[in-house]
């Protein structure tokens, strides 16, 4: 109780104060925040032209060897942002490394993939394509190339990026797919009820939280995204069984980052399973009591863990259908090459 006590006095000594309460703490609920409505960089203006390219980019299949795949291959849309695969098949169906995380709420979070090692998500949409596993494109000059050679995508990248001479980059691709994921948020009751609705959660729920807070889950797993604002070692207070995967040590190279982890989002964590990196645990249940035992040095009766995943459950936000439907896509020009 002390530990998670002190983490809110300090979110609090930040400029975060306490939110409207009922029968949580304000000490509990000054570690979270509602969703904003977007999340705006300073280098990268969200215009209306430059939201539209970037939808267009993130349902584009040319942009992948075989032109069969896009971002919304493994990341979807309409299913909460990802597959639910454990790893998600490439251009050859060779399967990733890593489960492919949800683009929802994904530009709040400290850095991108699980490893963290993209700052944002402007540079994390440019990794996938180049990735030889993934989509699989020779290189970024490639890339440009073919959008030059698409009419439509000439035209879209002018309004996107007005003023500058040579619109069509790499940079600019990212920067247009960033764009559009800025404003890719799943609000839902939990916001609610952070805004001071009090009867947003029932009271299952409340206990439930309740439950979640004094355990010392929010420890974590706090902030707008429920997650996603630190990195924390998998098996913190205990070993984690069979784990292969350095984690973060993989992009830093540095031995105190090995099986460290971006704590992921719960937003919308009923929907997104399996989970962890590798996609082992299958139910939200086992990963809960397995969040006890080995993040907490604690073992959570059946009660608490079915009453954690109630609340768990509230955490289910709200698909934007209008923003996330597929527009149509430009026709290729007559000399766009194929990968």
């Amino acid at each position: 109780m002390k530990k998670v006590v002190s983490l809110s006095l300090s979110v609090i000594a930040l400029g975060v104060q306490p939110l409207l309460a009922d029968s949580l703490s304000d000490s509990y609920l000054a570690m979270f925040r509602p969703l904003p409505v977007d999340a705006p960089a300073p280098g990268n203006e969200l215009n209306e032209a430059k939201i539209n390219l970037g939808r267009m980019l993130y349902y584009e299949t040319r942009i992948s060897k075989g032109g069969k795949m896009s971002c919304n291959s493994c990341h979807q849309l309409d299913a909460y942002g990802q597959d639910n695969l454990p790893f998600s098949p490439g251009h050859d169906g060779k399967l990733g490394g890593r489960s492919s995380p949800s683009t929802y709420n994904a530009a709040i979070h400290l850095a991108q993939f699980w490893d963290g090692r993209a700052p944002s998500v402007e540079e994390q949409a440019k990794g996938p394509v180049l990735n030889p596993i993934e989509m699989g494109m020779p290189s970024a000059d490639f890339v440009v190339e073919l959008l030059k050679s698409i009419p439509g995508y000439v035209d879209a990248f002018k309004a996107a990026f007005p003023g500058e001479s040579d619109p069509i980059t790499y940079d600019n691709f990212g920067k247009a797919i960033g764009a559009f994921e800025r404003k890719l948020m799943t609000p839902g009751r939990w916001d609610e009820y952070l805004k001071g609705k009090k009867d947003a959660l029932t009271a299952e729920e409340l206990k439930g939280y309740e439950t979640f807070a004094k355990a010392g889950c929010a420890t974590c797993h706090n902030g707008p995204g429920v997650g996603g604002a630190m990195y924390q070692k998998l098996g913190l207070v205990k070993a984690w069984p069979e784990l292969k995967d350095n984690g973060r040590m993989e992009a830093t190279k540095q031995e105190s980052d090995k099986h460290f982890f971006k704590v992921p989002s719960l937003r919308n964590v009923t929907e997104t399973g399996p989970y962890l990196h590798d996609g082992s645990v299958k139910t939200l249940e086992d990963m809960v009591a397995k969040m006890g035992e080995y993040q907490l040095g604690k073992t959570l009766t059946k009660e608490e863990v079915s009453s954690i995943v109630t609340f768990l459950k509230a955490l289910k936000g709200d698909v934007p259908k209008a923003y996330i439907a597929q527009p149509k896509l430009p026709e290729s020009g007559p000399n766009t090459p194929k990968a």
